[in-house]
């Protein structure tokens, strides 16, 4: 509302954001996993090898992706007692080790971190800020997750999450500078300051808490994706998905499709880099670019709604250098795995930029015609006995509309493409509404007892059955005289009742070589319908794969490219016939008396003749 280029920071937010809910379960159960080395019998049961550690946290993940469906509402509630648990363990585990040495609270000091930065004791110089940088990852998961955690939750929990996580920093601090001088932590391959600062018989109970942390921090980044596809689907950057909702929270939802690429997408991730520590160069650069893109939304957001540009100017000059600062040192992670969630943002990214792009190209040629107009003609039709009878009710799933118009496509689909005679027209659209169990409906009959424009007003926990609903609304409009009956003569069951058979008519948009648009454009159009074909059929969505239906190709209204004319050739006269065979026979008379100049002999009988060319081959 503010601006239309802000679609271009939150479509690279929004990508940026889903790479990193791929990344994050990844990275989080590898890190859990390989935290068992830091105990003999961890280090016993995975050797030093990652075979092991891949496989038990693949096996994990898959866990964590099969249980999606069944909704988080239940074991959500444990979520918060155990992650309170976990943050006040960091928090304690970081204060007794802060006590040996309270010279650490110097670090608290902003301005010896800038002494260390330009220190030449920083052989890293800016780029020591890539690492840095992964103390704040995970913030963007608790945000993302907002349907689920609640802002409220937020609000309260973000000042204990804040202060146990600087303590547990501290702490490992602090034991680093009293353990500077062990040779044997010295020659550790990875060295785990925040395991190797407990001691040895917590280790264990620290491994499994961190363990389920990092699968309650998975499972937000997951549902968060979830909320974020959704919201991307309301703002036409991504198509139409199929939606479950298992609790009664509108919030908390579940799509099957985005569930199974991001289970795929994280087992891949696992399988290429191996490691946590390949990993985490990955992680810290698509986080980077998320929360640059946030920054930018929620400057607008402080100038634009709240009318607060001095306050905007100051928050975008603060959090956008410091973020610009952690961008520019997480750069040189780019090579070392940066790459990867920076290709798969790109795709994403790709994605939403061609269906907004083909949608915005579908809207330049859709028109919505004026249904009274066209009345007479439908009525007309529906009595015209020369058109063989297609159904008693021809239902079109249309798109929400002005309720006294239609798109021209299926009017055109009616009329103009094989004119299709029903009893009854349907025109039916679905609209989910914001409580969970709505069951209404609405109809504009446009004074006839044949056309009938029907919105279905659903719950986003009822099952979607469009054709039950249809037939209930059937049955009321028969009850209350609004619509003939409909009498079926053949059935298998003894009392079908009054209502007759329904086919529905599901319309794609096909674009012609022909069409008078760009070629840029026409390959958006084209990757689009790709798009939409992979992300399932609207039948299923809407409960209608046992129903009759019929798909039908219209074409999109795009203006035409001029065909070339074609220029008529008159077919030769009879007379022209016979004087053109007449000289073809002269040709081979002459042919003829050719070959027996040269020596062939000619004979009237067709074996003769097979013997003589025979004869003549073998000499």
């Amino acid at each position: 509302r503010c601006a239309k280029w802000l679609i271009l920071p939150a479509m690279v937010g929004g990508a940026a954001l889903l790479a990193d809910g791929i990344l994050t379960p990844a990275v989080t159960v590898t890190t859990a996993i390989e935290g068992l080395r830091s105990i003999p019998v961890g280090h016993a049961l995975l050797g030093d090898g990652q075979g092991r550690v891949v496989a038990i946290t693949i096996a994990i993940i898959c866990v964590l992706f099969v249980v999606q469906r069944a909704g988080t509402s239940s074991i959500g509630k444990l979520f918060g007692p155990v992650m309170t648990f976990w943050f006040l363990f960091l928090g304690g585990a970081g204060l007794v080790n802060m006590l040996g040495n309270p010279g650490i609270l110097r670090a608290l000091d902003p301005v010896r971190g800038i002494m260390f930065l330009f220190s030449p004791v920083n052989h890293s110089g800016i780029m020591v800020l890539g690492f840095v940088f992964l103390a704040t990852t995970g913030a963007e998961a608790l945000y993302s997750d907002m349907g689920h955690v609640g802002k409220a939750n937020i609000y309260a929990s973000w000042p204990l999450v804040k202060a146990c996580l600087i303590l547990n920093y501290m702490g490992q601090g602090a034991w680093l500078i009293a353990n500077a001088g062990d040779p044997t932590l010295q020659a550790m391959e990875s060295l785990n300051p925040f395991y190797q600062m407990l001691p040895e018989p917590m280790r264990p109970f620290a491994i499994v808490l961190s363990a389920v942390a990092a699968i309650i921090a998975s499972q937000a980044l997951i549902t968060g994706s979830f909320t974020l596809v959704s919201e991307a689907t309301r703002l036409d950057l991504l198509p139409h998905l199929q939606i479950h909702y298992p609790s009664d929270t509108k919030g908390q939802l579940y799509i099957p499709l985005v569930n199974s690429v991001m289970w795929v997408g994280c087992i891949f991730i696992v399988l290429l880099f191996q490691t946590s520590d390949r990993m985490e160069a990955a992680y810290g650069l698509a986080i980077t670019v998320t929360m640059l893109m946030t920054t930018t939304l929620l400057t607008s957001y402080i100038a634009g709604v709240m009318r607060r540009r001095g306050a905007a100017a100051l928050f975008a000059v603060v959090f956008g250098a410091i973020e610009l600062c952690f961008f520019l040192a997480c750069l040189t992670m780019f090579f070392d795995g940066g790459y990867v969630m920076i290709v798969l943002a790109a795709l994403l990214f790709g994605m939403m930029y061609v269906w907004r792009r083909g949608t915005a190209i579908e809207r330049t040629q859709t028109v919505f015609l004026p249904v009274r107009k066209y009345v007479g003609q439908l009525g007309q039709l529906r009595r015209d006995d020369d058109y063989p009878l297609l159904a008693d009710n021809l239902v079109f799933l249309v798109n929400a509309s002005e309720p006294d118009t239609l798109d021209r496509d299926v009017l055109y689909s009616i009329l103009d493409k094989h004119p299709k005679r029903a009893r009854a027209y349907w025109f039916l659209n679905v609209r989910v509404t914001d409580e969970p169990y709505t069951h209404t409906y609405t109809v504009d009959s446009f004074g006839t007892d044949f056309l009938f424009k029907v919105q279905l007003q659903l719950g986003f926990k009822v099952n979607q059955r469009v054709n039950a609903y249809l037939r209930q609304v059937v049955n009321d409009l028969m009850a209350s005289g609004e619509l003939p009956q409909q009498h079926h003569a053949y059935s298998i069951y003894e009392q079908r009742g009054n209502v007759g058979d329904f086919r529905f008519c599901m319309l794609r948009k096909t674009l012609a070589p022909e069409t008078a648009i760009s070629r840029s454009d026409h390959r958006v159009i084209y990757t689009k319908y790709t798009i939409r074909r992979l992300c399932g059929s609207p039948a299923r969505w809407y409960g209608l794969e046992n129903s009759s239906i019929m798909f039908e190709y219209v074409p999109m209204f795009a203006k035409m490219r001029p065909a070339t004319h074609l220029e008529r050739i008159s077919l030769p006269s009879d007379t022209q016939v016979q004087e053109q065979e007449a000289d073809e026979v002269d040709i081979f008379s002459d042919d003829l008396a050719g070959e027996n100049a040269a020596g062939r002999t000619m004979v009237a009988d067709p074996t003769e003749q097979m013997e003589a060319i025979e004869e003549e081959g073998e000499e």
